[in-house]
């Protein structure tokens, strides 16, 4: 029907939009002061692009016909894209560069059920080029930062790492181990004891999936697992890392390496950030390493370290909700400029625009022709107006403070 949105879509109302850019705003003051600078990438991107990385399953892309022959779809993240055009449009730039974000995605579950929404923001940050404890700390604590700008309370960090849970997934046979991998990442304890293995082999793959809690805790437990050299580097590496954020003491860490999607888009930390009000429990933002992604992109496949993350603006829209600090009202005009005739409009026109002409942001609306001086008194009070200039063709003019 031609009066209702399309399904999975829905219209911000100017109370949405300000509560939203409190937020997006907050976020931006932060992500400035650490450095980074905005990019804004194509919102339609091609389907291989969009696939390339293996992080996306084509079922939740909302795809567009085109007379043409590419594949065309419209971004369910930015990541692949700041990526694209980072080693594309940015070929001569010098590392690391710090990027940041503050978009619209799309997307949608792989059984599209009707009505469920399709269009989301987010704000994030991708820090290209730079490998190690220093990035990876830099993003996990940048993360803190803004939740602190927001006045977040009850969050915290879940921290996993990739490579290593990859590595200690080798000892698995190789036909089990995508089932084990995906037992893990779901949490499935049942599965891991219905498959075929050997019984060091499944309290193997029960000590991976319990490896969660305070970081002291899990650190110790990986131990019991026999690392070899390699593995045991890893885990050195995330115990600086996690040693280095709690000693900021600016949030709360879980240590979590059974953390694992389903695909290989990750190659260090992962995380997610998750808030937890009034005993719900919601993900608000998440991110890691992807040291191989840029590589596929790159026109001779050069890989360059990456890591970042994206906050999801509805989510912490929804925690903020009811902490009394998102704007309830849009903001009031300053003025209400009158023309008390019709010879006086220009004159009016004038003046309100010598009054928007200040150094510091003035909202003037123009009344639009009312002949009844009560009314447009009465429609100040109501909109919060505390001012009225009463115009003459002349030019002089009356200044009339509104009561509420």
């Amino acid at each position: 029907m031609v009066y209702q949105p399309p399904a999975g879509a829905r219209d911000l109302l100017p109370i949405d939009v300000v509560q939203k850019r409190w937020i997006e705003d907050r976020l931006e003051q932060v992500f400035h002061g650490w450095g980074y600078h905005r990019i804004i990438t194509s919102t339609l991107e091609r389907m291989d692009t969009l696939m390339a990385g293996g992080a996306i399953e084509r079922s939740t892309v909302i795809q567009l016909q085109n007379i043409q022959e590419d594949e065309l779809g419209l971004r369910p993240e930015l990541t692949a894209s700041i990526a694209r055009t980072a080693v594309t449009r940015m070929a001569d730039v010098h590392y690391p560069q710090r990027l940041y974000y503050n978009a619209n995605v799309f997307g949608r579950t792989p059984e599209f059920k009707h009505n469920r929404q399709q269009e989301f923001y987010q704000a994030g940050v991708e820090l290209l080029g730079g490998g190690g404890l220093v990035a990876d700390a830099e993003v996990l604590l940048l993360v803190a930062a803004c939740l602190q700008a927001l006045n977040l309370q009850n969050w915290h960090l879940i921290v996993g790492e990739a490579g290593i849970t990859q590595s200690l997934l080798k000892a698995f046979p190789a036909n089990l181990k995508n089932q084990i991998r995906t037992a893990i990442a779901n949490l499935d304890r049942v599965a891991i004891d219905t498959l075929s293995l050997s019984d060091e082999l499944r309290d193997r793959a029960k000590i991976i999936l319990d490896l969660r809690g305070k970081s002291a805790d899990v650190l110790q437990k990986i131990h019991t697992l026999n690392l070899d050299e390699h593995q045991q580097q890893a885990v050195n590496n995330l115990s600086a890392l996690v040693e280095l954020i709690e000693a900021g003491g600016n949030c709360s860490l879980i240590l979590d390496l059974s953390l694992i999607k389903t695909f290989d888009y990750y190659t260090g930390i992962i995380f997610e950030v998750v808030s937890n009000i009034d005993n719900q429990t919601r993900v608000i933002g998440s991110g890691g390493r992807y040291d191989q992604l840029l590589g596929l992109y790159h026109p001779q496949a050069k890989n360059i370290p990456g890591t970042g993350f994206a906050l999801f603006i509805e989510d912490l829209y929804h925690v903020l909700l009811n902490s009394g600090q998102l704007p309830q009202t849009t903001p009031a005009s300053n003025w209400l400029v009158v023309a008390e005739n019709n010879s006086a409009i220009a004159t009016a026109f004038a003046y309100a625009e010598k009054l928007r002409s200040s150094t510091h942001l003035v909202r003037v609306e123009m009344e639009l022709g009312s002949s009844n001086a009560s009314s447009i008194q009465e429609y100040a009070r109501n909109k919060g107006i505390p001012q009225i200039a009463w115009i003459k063709a002349d030019g002089s003019k009356t200044i009339e403070s509104v009561n509420g």
